[in-house]
């Protein structure tokens, strides 16, 4: 996929929910599953971006640590939390909202695993509001996924 083709794919998943994230199963690819919502008209769907060959996976907080200090009680890990006033981050939602993903200019870790692997290699920056992904995979496949597909529950 070329990366005219690969930053369009990735323009889509903007303003739609990620339910989960992480390698896969054999620990070669990495997945990020997104919860797409069309309109009450439309049933939502779960697509899975497969990025292939993830030679790296870098995911960091983009909470403040005034709000992770405030979220540490665990029982914000429940959807509604029994006491109303807890505050903090409720992570029991179970998605993060999907800010963006954008694929990075080639750069010199790009560089060195093409020439190292012999196959092209891209970066990408994938924005939550809790988490700021950075993978370095070589190709993107997109497929729909059934309800109760891998880690993750259907909202």
């Amino acid at each position: 996929m070329d990366t005219a083709e690969l930053q369009q794919t990735l323009n889509e998943t903007v303003e739609h929910l990620v339910v989960h994230h992480g390698y896969t199963t054999y620990m070669r690819d990495y997945e990020v599953i997104i919860h797409v919502w069309n309109g009450p008209q439309n049933p939502p769907i779960y697509l899975r971006y497969l990025f292939r060959h993830c030679v790296e996976a870098r995911c960091e907080t983009s909470l403040p640590t005034d709000t992770w200090r405030v979220s540490l009680d665990d029982r914000v890990l429940d959807r509604e939390p029994a006491d109303p006033d807890l505050g903090g981050y409720v992570r029991g939602v179970k998605f993060h909202e999907m800010y963006g993903a954008e694929l990075r200019p080639e750069s010199e870790a790009t560089r060195r695993w093409s020439k190292a692997v012999g196959i092209d290699s891209h970066a990408v920056h994938i924005e939550t509001n809790a988490h700021d992904l950075t993978l370095l995979f070589s190709d993107l496949e997109v497929s729909e996924v059934p309800v109760g597909y891998g880690p993750f529950v259907a909202h």
